[in-house]
């Protein structure tokens, strides 16, 4: 019976370590205006992702767009990207993510917009960036990174905030077969989560977990 209880207990402790290495608090990421979100992210620090297809690193320079690193910064210590598909994936062009596949999870995060920012460096391969659409201050989970040189993004407004230090060639590697047909459903992912990507688009390559390396 003492064995039992043992395995029973060691059982428990290892799906609470499971729980821990995910990184994921569904009842925090469901309050954006939480304390959680609004810690300042250190000068410079460095985020491991894991992918389906091989990790890569990301280092962010919050003097290129500080509002843009803390908003950055709070998402991934709070684990909102995990189990996330890459669902824009345009070979020489970008690679884009950021919609939670919870469709309560997003549904909060709709209107927490962050102020735009002045450019400060350059939107070149490698680089890190907060998509947005054309109103003002529209910036709110969604990031992507170039694959190519796409300077001319700058004129528009897209503030980089960091960059691929480490395993650009995974970027690279990423699925897109699908190309902009994901990216132009973003309603529906909004609506439905990942049970929508993977039903129609079930070959999206997706991250396993970010780590906050420093």
């Amino acid at each position: 019976m003492r064995a039992a209880v043992l395995l029973v207990g060691l059982a428990a402790w290892l799906a609470g370590c499971k729980e821990e290495t995910a990184g994921f608090n569904r009842e925090t990421l469901m309050n954006p205006a939480g304390e959680a979100f609004k810690q300042t992210a250190p000068e410079r620090f460095r985020v491991r992702f894991e992918t389906s297809v091989g990790d890569f690193t990301v280092e962010v320079e919050r003097a290129l767009a500080p509002t843009g690193a803390d908003r950055f910064y709070n998402l991934v210590r709070n684990g909102f990207y995990h189990d996330q598909r890459f669902f824009r994936v345009v070979p020489g062009f970008v690679v884009q993510w950021g919609i939670h596949g919870d469709p309560a999870i997003s549904a909060r995060w709709e209107g927490t917009g962050i102020a735009d920012e002045p450019v400060r460096g350059s939107n070149q391969r490698g680089i890190l960036c907060f998509a947005a659409a054309s109103a003002p201050n529209s910036r709110t989970t969604q990031v992507f990174i170039s694959l190519k040189d796409n300077a001319y993004l700058d004129g528009y407004g897209f503030a980089p905030f960091g960059r691929v230090t480490e395993g650009i060639e995974t970027v690279d590697k990423l699925n897109g077969e699908y190309g902009e047909a994901p990216s132009k459903k973003q309603n529906l992912i909004q609506q439905q989560g990942n049970r929508y990507l993977q039903e129609q688009f079930p070959a999206l390559d997706y991250i396993k977990a970010t780590k906050l390396l420093d």
